[in-house]
């Protein structure tokens, strides 16, 4: 093609286009990237500490230059639609949703993706995550033993010492004398999985912290009773948990059972916030690779051009505040119909990254998909794939939150927000600044529980992780109740591998109205004992345990907030499951799978099946919702398709 000014466009840059641009361009490809959201952080100092403090993730939500708000149902039947809590007031709905029965899930248009407000948490998945799509394609090079080297490659990690370092070999030795008097094998490997010299740094919680930890009364006893009570509950193996020091992403947690006490590792370097935005950035800024990577920002794709089946580049619109989701777009762009429309090609491949919502709709505008559909608004249908938009998954969460009887003296006098109005840093935020240490460091989790939901199970399902502050799902407004909140600790349950599926739709032909999102929980609240509704009344129960123990003995806490001392019995805790569980890892909607799988919309090179030169690097590629946080498993899947990708361009 003469007139492609490059070889790849990519559409979207966040954990599955970020990175996939900045490798491609680091190995001499043209890449054009286009994001159709801004750059806050670069744009104000408001901006840049949203972006940068990592207890502000959860401000960054409803942070308006960041914030995308889509609006979604958990379930069909309205009654137990409307049951939820969560469910937005028409003051806080665009005008297009007034009367609706919606809940806000946001995400973030910004350079990076949702990796610019998510909670850096970066754990890796399970070997059998990836096993089962080795499984189904048939695709041995997918399997676990063959994707955790991407891990490695892909981190710079902060919290282990460098192999070779006199530290390495002094706690490998150590380390290993334990293992042959346990009768376990000695390891030679001192790195245990992690990687030194990778785009990603991980950190772990801040030594410097522990003091004012274990000057906190109430937060001390609290995490030494729940380290005591999944002791006693006989989760996980102490001595294992202690040789790999509780790290979840430790390769020994592979073989040997995962579950027990963890840290989780943060995308947090020298106290601020990293992620794909500062891999692209640094290769768009080098001499040597910087030509090769053009960014453009506010670039809504509206549709992939094709010339028969095969993708020759992207339709976009070039201004900034067009998409719905944007909660500027009503006034900076009121009526979007009359903007014109640019067009660029690719000499190679179009590649999709904008998500489980944006990249299956982008699909369905361009002509991909269910042509029933497609057909219904008036759509040309180039492929007729009937599985795009289906199989959305998602985790469960909810929250049990305690009122404590005293403030937590770690909190005391943060304000967990930047100053406003030319106003004073508070102490912790000045802390920050100087050193990148204190709280803010930090996503606010202390603790972290890995267990499974029923002893059967192959590998554990829940991440349970505690954090002071109050916090029961996203809400409109929930981030300015967690800073008025001092003396509450949330228990979040995380369901790892959920069984359910919804689906995206098109609401309209128009690029810039959002899709129709129904993630039809619990199977649309009709499945008859609910195995993702059991597991997840397990965690409840074994946290109100933790609770019931640390009260027995040292009375700390007034009440349970949330569920609440009138939810006793089991059932009426599966009601309250139902009412209140919450998610943000949508996923899965263009699946990867098997040549005779009608509803596998991508093959096993992540190639969109019938047409040619379109790919997919997103969330979206799952066939099963992966490990217990998504994000590490898009980065270890975006290294393996610049690997397919650089092949299949030889």
């Amino acid at each position: 093609m003469s007139d492609a000014q490059y070889d790849y466009v990519i559409v979207g840059s966040g954990a599955g286009g970020g990175p996939l641009a900045a490798n491609l361009a680091k190995a001499g490809f043209k890449v054009l990237v286009l994001e159709a959201g801004g750059d806050p952080c670069s744009e104000s100092e408001t901006g840049r500490l949203m972006y940068e403090v990592p207890i502000f993730h959860g401000l960054s939500t409803e942070y308006k230059p960041c914030a995308w708000n889509f609006f979604i149902r958990h379930y069909t039947d309205d009654a137990q639609q409307a049951a939820d809590s969560k469910v937005v007031e028409d003051k806080d709905l665009p005008p297009d949703l007034q009367g609706q029965k919606v809940i806000w899930y946001p995400r973030a248009g910004a350079l990076g993706g949702c990796t610019a407000h998510n909670a850096m948490i970066t754990v890796v998945p399970q070997d059998s995550d990836w096993d089962h799509i080795a499984d189904i394609t048939g695709d041995q090079s997918w399997c676990g033993e063959n994707m955790r080297p991407y891990f490695a490659r892909l981190e710079d990690c902060k919290y282990v010492p460098r192999p070779g370092s006199f530290r390495s070999i002094f706690q490998g030795l150590f380390s290993n004398v334990a293992r042959l008097i346990l009768g376990k094998k000695a390891v030679l490997d001192f790195t245990h999985g992690h990687g030194f010299d990778g785009w990603l740094p991980t950190s772990g919680l801040d030594p410097r912290l522990l003091p004012t930890l274990i000057s906190d009364k109430e937060l001390a006893t609290l995490l030494l009773s729940s380290a005591k009570g999944a002791i006693r509950e006989h989760i996980g193996d102490p001595l294992l948990q202690l040789d790999t020091r509780f790290d979840p992403n430790d390769s020994r947690n592979t073989g040997d059972s995962p579950e027990g006490l963890a840290f989780t590792p943060l995308a947090v370097n020298r106290g601020k916030r990293t992620g794909p935005r500062e891999y692209l950035l640094r290769v768009k800024n080098s001499k040597e690779h910087g030509d090769n990577l053009t960014i453009k920002r506010h670039a809504l794709a509206t549709r992939v051009i094709f010339e028969g089946t095969r993708a020759v580049g992207v339709e976009y619109i070039d201004k900034s505040h067009v998409y719905r989701a944007d909660p500027e777009s009503y006034t900076a762009t009121p009526d979007p119909a009359t903007l014109p429309r640019a067009q660029v090609r690719a000499a190679r491949e179009v590649i999709l990254a904008g998500g489980a919502f944006n990249t299956p709709q982008l699909l369905m505008l361009s002509g991909v998909g269910p042509s029933s559909e497609l057909e219904r608004f008036g759509i040309p249908v180039v492929v007729d794939l009937p599985g795009v938009g289906l199989n959305l998954q998602d985790r469960y969460e909810v929250g049990v939150v305690s009122e404590f009887n005293r403030n937590f003296v770690l909190l005391e006098g943060a304000a967990f927000a930047p100053p406003e109005d030319g106003s004073e840093p508070d102490q912790f935020l000045s802390t920050w600044e100087k050193g990148g240490s204190g709280i803010y460091a930090t996503n606010g989790a202390l603790i972290g529980i890995i267990k499974r939901s029923r002893p059967e199970l192959k590998d554990p399902d829940l991440f349970i992780f505690g954090l002071p502050g109050f916090f029961k799902g996203y809400r409109p407004g929930y981030s300015k109740v967690f800073e008025a909140t001092h003396n509450k600790f949330t228990w979040a349950i995380l369901k790892a591998r959920t069984t359910n599926t919804g689906r995206v739709r098109l609401q309209t032909p128009n690029p810039w109205d959002r899709p129709s999102i129904n993630f039809q929980y619990f199977g649309d609240g009709a499945r008859a004992g609910d195995p993702d509704l059991d597991a997840v009344l397990d965690g409840v129960k074994f946290v109100r345990s933790m609770n019931n123990r640390l009260n027995a003995t040292h009375k700390l806490i007034k009440r349970e907030e949330v569920p609440g001392d009138d939810r006793r019995t089991d059932d009426q805790l599966r009601t309250f499951i139902r009412d209140e569980a919450w998610g943000h890892h949508a996923s899965c909607t263009c699946k990867i799978g098997a040549d005779d799988d009608e509803l596998a919309v991508l093959d096993n090179r992540l190639r969109v099946r019938g047409t040619q030169n379109l790919r997919v690097v997103d969330a979206s590629v799952f066939p099963k919702i992966p490990g217990y946080f998504i994000v590490t498993a898009i980065y270890m899947m975006s290294e393996k398709a610049f690997d397919m990708i650089r092949q299949d361009a030889k």
